[in-house]
């Protein structure tokens, strides 16, 4: 093994939403493995959590992390000590010294699939290259589940004077996706006022990966708005945070999987009905 061993994360583009068709919501990855537990976000919870200063960003279940790190001691000829991380930028490193193997791995791989761990190991022990590619399009389908790496500038502003953002975000969480979307929401800035007629198109949402933050178009928090089509557009964007874009040329932000994921909505078809019928009302707005 060479002295050091590092597999950076290269993070894709910010997701940037803009509203297809798709259906069925099945088989969703929860961003963080089964066997960690991210600390909570303090702006997305209601009673204040105190954590001591230094503390992890993580905590992890020592069996599963005894099970990987067994299972890269059967593929290397020395002692591996395995560390897992929450990185946001370095997925995998590893070093050798005094004749042990010191692993540091983010979490994803705690709950990876037995081919990807097996791939894992020849990668950390002989540096294969197949093992390499295998792990690195791992990496790439789990990116949903790194931490935000830039901080959220605005104050996030959940509570409209219809629509409660929050607790829609949270009922659609847990309705299709067990309660594992950490990512955060908040309204969008208003628009100026426009002088000269209507807009000719409207982004109803968005989401950013470098700071998991959905924002929702202010335009949607009317009385004549139903909460089913804001909880549509806000379950659109949670795929965005959990489904990754396709890296063909050009990028399609909404492959095929998504749009099959997204149609299983309940209220799909009569979210798209009703956007049909007011688009005009809403480019207004």
């Amino acid at each position: 093994m060479a002295g050091q061993l590092g597999f950076p994360f290269a993070r894709p583009p910010i997701g940037r939403a803009s509203r297809t068709a798709g259906r069925g919501a099945a088989g969703l990855v929860p961003r963080v493995s089964p066997a960690a537990v991210r600390v909570p976000d303090p702006r997305q919870i209601e009673v204040p959590v105190a954590f001591p200063a230094g503390s992890p960003q993580i905590f992890v279940h020592e069996g599963a992390r005894q099970a990987l790190e067994r299972r890269l001691q059967q593929a290397s000829p020395c002692p591996v000590v395995l560390a897992v991380t929450d990185n946001r930028r370095q997925m995998i490193s590893c070093s050798k010294r005094d004749g042990v193997v010191r692993a540091r791995l983010h979490h994803m791989f705690l709950d990876a699939p037995p081919m990807v761990q097996e791939a894992l190991a020849a990668y950390l022990v002989h540096q294969d290259r197949t093992a390499s590619q295998l792990v690195g399009q791992y990496i790439h389908d789990s990116g949903h589940r790194i931490r935000a790496y830039r901080p959220i500038a605005t104050k996030l502003r959940t509570k409209g004077a219809r629509h409660d953002l929050l607790g829609l975000f949270r009922r659609v969480n847990d309705a299709y996706f067990g309660g594992t979307v950490d990512a955060l929401i908040t309204w969008g800035r208003k628009s100026p006022r426009r002088v000269s007629g209507a807009r000719r198109t409207i982004k109803l949402g968005s989401y950013s990966a470098t700071e998991r933050l959905i924002r929702i178009h202010p335009a949607l928090d009317r009385a004549w708005v139903p909460g089913y089509f804001v909880s549509y557009v806000i379950y659109h964007e949670m795929l965005h945070h959990v489904i990754p874009a396709s890296q063909s040329v050009p990028r399609v932000l909404h492959p095929p999987v998504f749009q099959a994921r997204e149609r299983g909505f309940r209220d799909f078809d009569r979210a798209m009905a009703w956007e049909r019928e007011h688009v005009a009302r809403l480019l207004q707005g």
